[in-house]
């Protein structure tokens, strides 16, 4: 997960000449006024990293910009040393640091942050065409890095996992688990997961048994979707009570609904009286997608049997999950995950947060206590609806929640809080980044009424930064 906070009280565009003037006043990294180089004030920034950096993952785009000119070495195949077994090479992709302690862990993601954090101000000097100074180069970081908050779940913790169906080291196509390999080299290998050290065994049980349940089917896995077949990945999802959604996605292909009926009633009858019965499903759905991806509103999801809705417990909050709803993987990581950006945003009653790729809500909703308001932004139609039960059932009543684009609803969100209050975002986009056309830099109006403590800052970290609940 990456977080992003955005503090507004800027007048006025400045941009930066000196990457670590700015990078000192980057909360996560560094105390507040610790201006290295004799400094006298911080900069104003608002616009510097939006403005000019490209689409897509912003650390991607710096370890890209910063290798130029390097020899390109041919990436290590993706099916791992032939002499490690199929478990082996599985875990070294999917949990790649799984042989070290958990505290040597920590020690190579906290060295894999200050990279980062040097990438960080080489890129910035580019941006800004800053001549590179000997101080620049030294082997100091510009600014401080605190280690990483453990998380206090290390095995098991995920709450949601995928899996998917294809061949598997035997050959046989009707194989539940993750993949190994790459389609472009055509060596993609499904290998099942129990052994990986993140999945609760919850989850590998039900994937055990839809794997069961898709060798005793007539109908063919949907590998390519130009070859046909039907059966593809499945999604569970548990809360801490044991709870469990397994959501099922189906291809249709040609099918008649009396057809699709028939595999419906099939995998309900498997799971709800059948050996996958043993599972104790709280509900399983059904998803009928001739996509890679598919919303409920593009193709809704068919509950077959159990409760509508999984439920979670978060800082004292009851959250409702829907089957395509965000939420955190790790939901102990995620309570010291929003506890810290609290403490680093300064939300207080005089503050209005702007809660960016909401999700289910839960950033704002637990920090909704210390704000004027909250106003939440989401894509997912159901994880809204999720976020306003959960701010009703749980008495909160200072938030407000708006389905759709991030680039379409904040400029005239924030021109209708112009003036108001100082405004504080808090953005945890999906993995490829808030676009360019949804930065505040580009569409903030909001004025402050006092000069700010700080000024617009852009605070951009992976959560290994703060906290490791990856």
């Amino acid at each position: 997960m990456s977080v992003c906070l955005w503090m507004a009280g800027i007048r006025r565009r400045v941009l930066v000449h000196s990457p670590r003037c700015f990078l000192s006043g980057v909360a996560p990294f560094s105390k507040q006024l610790l201006l290295p180089w004799g400094a006298r004030q911080l900069p104003g920034w608002s616009r510097l990293f939006l403005d000019t950096a490209c689409q897509g993952n912003f650390v991607h785009v710096i370890a890209k910009n910063c290798q130029r000119g390097q020899k390109h070495q041919k990436k290590p195949s993706r099916l791992g040393p032939p002499e490690s077994s199929w478990q082996e090479r599985l875990a070294d992709v999917v949990t790649p640091l799984w042989r070290l302690s958990y505290e040597e862990q920590l020690k190579v993601k906290f060295e894999a942050q200050k990279k980062i954090l040097q990438r960080l101000e080489s890129y910035l000097q580019m941006l800004q065409r800053v001549k590179v100074t000997a101080a620049a180069t030294s082997k100091e970081l510009c600014c401080l890095l605190h280690p990483i908050i453990p998380s206090p779940v290390i095995n098991g913790y995920r709450n949601k996992s995928t899996f998917s169906v294809n061949r598997g080291p035997d050959g046989n196509p009707k194989t539940v688990g993750y993949y190994l390999g790459t389609w472009r080299d055509g060596n993609v290998v499904c290998v099942q997961s129990s052994h990986l050290k993140n999945i609760p065994e919850k989850h590998n049980q039900v994937a055990q048994y839809y794997e069961v349940f898709l060798r005793q089917s007539p109908l063919e896995p949907c590998l390519l979707f130009h070859e046909g077949g039907h059966w593809r990945e499945l999604t569970v999802r548990t809360n801490h009570q044991g709870h469990t959604m397994a959501i099922v996605t189906f291809h249709p292909q040609e099918l008649s609904q009396e057809e699709l009926c028939v595999q419906k009633e099939a995998i309900k009858e498997f799971f709800l009286r059948g050996p996958g019965a043993v599972c104790d499903l709280t509900s399983l759905y059904f998803q009928e997608s001739t996509m890679t991806r598919c919303s409920h509103q593009q193709s809704p999801y068919q509950l077959l049997f159990g409760e509508p809705y999984i439920f979670e417990g978060l800082l004292g909050l009851k959250i409702r999950i829907s089957p395509d709803a965000f939420f955190q993987v790790n939901t102990a990581g995620a309570e010291m995950l929003y506890q810290t950006v609290g403490e680093l945003s300064g939300v207080n009653a005089n503050t209005i947060l702007l809660d960016i790729c909401c999700g289910t809500g839960a950033i704002g909703l637990s920090l909704a206590q210390h704000a004027s308001q909250v106003l939440g932004i989401e894509l997912v139609e159901q994880a809204v609806e999720d976020a306003r039960w959960t701010a009703a059932f749980n008495g909160i009543t200072n938030c407000e929640f708006h389905a759709g684009r991030a680039e379409k609803i904040l400029p005239w969100l924030l021109k209708s809080k112009e003036g108001v209050q100082p405004v504080v975002a808090v953005v945890n986009p999906p993995r490829a980044g808030l676009r360019t056309s949804s930065s505040l830099g580009s569409s903030f109006p909001c004025r402050a009424k006092r000069a700010p403590s700080r000024p617009a800052l852009n605070l951009l970290f992976h959560n290994q930064a703060i906290l490791d609940a990856s």
